[in-house]
């Protein structure tokens, strides 16, 4: 029998929260800001769906798109962040700080990883923008993570499949690797033959027509992606596949 996997959701919205945890999803990664590939959400949003859902709640503490090489300033935001979201109850922490040259700023990831207690971490894509993720992986297992979020270095998942394999190999069971970026459904099964995989991350987007009917203004309020009659959702055809082939 093969041994369930786990899926997580990244969502940017209360709609795409509500219809990944109705579809499926076992925990969702919760963001804001998804044209800067997810940075923390407002504690109304996490609030309201702590008390509308059962599943756990991994909250993003990303102070700014852009890189990961944060000042000290934004730094002591993470930490702040962390602390309002341990208050709320959160179920886990999603981040990751990177020196100039690409390494790990072990430091402030150690100390990141203790303001948040007993609450698991996972250290998240900085490691694709870092120098060496195989001496990145021994790090961050030597923060305290107890997860990493990666795309194998790549765009996307396909692109990183050959290096996810190595790190998952590499990583055994001392830490979980989470293949995540562009994942597909078909990508599962030859990663699971690592015998190593236990999570996936996949956000199973699509858009949806808003009820806005009045286009005439020609305002945009936002580039790629997405235009402003167009809402981010959760597709569920996409978790569906995604759960069927994860047994």
């Amino acid at each position: 029998m093969k041994p369930n996997i786990l899926l997580e959701c990244p969502v940017f919205s209360v709609e795409a929260a509500l219809l990944a945890a109705e579809y499926g999803t076992d925990r969702l990664e919760l963001c804001s800001n998804i044209t800067e590939g997810g940075e923390t959400p407002g504690p109304g949003l996490f609030t309201y769906l702590k008390k509308a859902l059962t599943i756990p709640i991994f909250v993003m503490i990303r102070p700014r798109g852009g890189d990961f090489v944060y000042s000290e300033d934004e730094i002591e935001v993470m930490h702040e962040e962390i602390r309002i979201f341990t208050s709320l109850g959160a179920d886990g922490f999603v981040f990751g700080v990177l020196k100039p040259d690409g390494s790990v700023n072990s430091e402030a990831c150690e100390q990141l990883v203790e303001s948040a207690g007993s609450t698991p971490c996972t250290f998240h894509r900085a490691i694709d923008a870092s120098n060496d993720l195989h001496r990145s992986l021994e790090d961050i297992i030597e923060c305290g993570f107890k997860r990493i979020l990666t795309s194998g270095g790549k765009n996307s998942v396909s692109e990183g499949f050959e290096m996810i394999t190595k790190l998952l190999n590499q990583a055994k069971d001392r830490i979980s690797v989470i293949p995540g970026g562009g994942m597909k459904p078909e990508l599962v099964e030859p990663l699971r033959k690592t015998g190593f995989l236990k999570e996936i991350h996949a956000g199973c987007k699509t858009v949806r027509r808003s009820e806005n009917r009045y286009h005439e203004h020609g305002v945009r309020f936002t580039s790629k992606p997405l235009d402003a009659n167009s809402l981010l959702t959760v597709d569920k055809g996409l978790m569906d596949a995604f759960r069927k082939v994860m047994g």
